[in-house]
């Protein structure tokens, strides 16, 4: 059974810091949940992996007209549900068969689970804002299996773990 590592990451605002880049090495997709900032963002990115993303709400200009508001990412045998505010959801993802619910927008990391489905919000990768934590998420998806990670970004080259959870 394939093993797939995903990299989840938002709220970048132009901004890609390298310890960002560091944690995201070697996963096989990336997903942005919005507020990316800049083309050049997801170009940085897809040096890495395939990207899939979203559009956030600071996000404007033609580049970022192209993208989706919402996106649907197939990543073996589970189905991911991709927005910037899930104050937006207008689904029932348990109804509609998704996995998780991938979030950005509040730039707090976040895992829960609810009726089987993970929510996951990474937290905000790019500028600080007040005292919130810079951070990225990594998901491990292994059949129907998901697990998720908070990825704190230190600074170092060599990103700290934490909070790891398997649903």
């Amino acid at each position: 059974m394939k093993r797939w590592e995903i990299g989840v990451i938002s709220d970048t605002h132009g901004l890609v810091r390298p310890e960002a880049l560091a944690a995201l090495r070697g996963v096989d997709r990336i997903v942005h949940a919005g507020d990316i900032g800049s083309a050049d963002v997801l170009a940085r990115l897809e040096t890495i992996a395939p990207v899939s993303a979203v559009r956030g709400n600071n996000d404007r200009g033609p580049w970022a007209e192209a993208l989706p508001l919402t996106d649907v990412v197939l990543i073996g045998d589970v189905s991911l549900y991709l927005l910037h505010d899930l104050h937006e959801l207008d689904l029932e993802p348990r109804v509609a068969g998704f996995a998780a619910v991938i979030s950005g927008h509040s730039h707090q990391p976040r895992m829960d689970e609810k009726d089987g489905v993970l929510y996951l919000n990474p937290g905000s990768a790019g500028p600080r804002r007040f005292t919130l934590p810079i951070s990225i998420a990594r998901l491990t998806v292994r059949g129907a299996n998901l697990r998720a990670e908070i990825i704190p970004l230190s600074g170092l080259a060599t990103p700290e773990r934490s909070n790891a959870r398997a649903v």
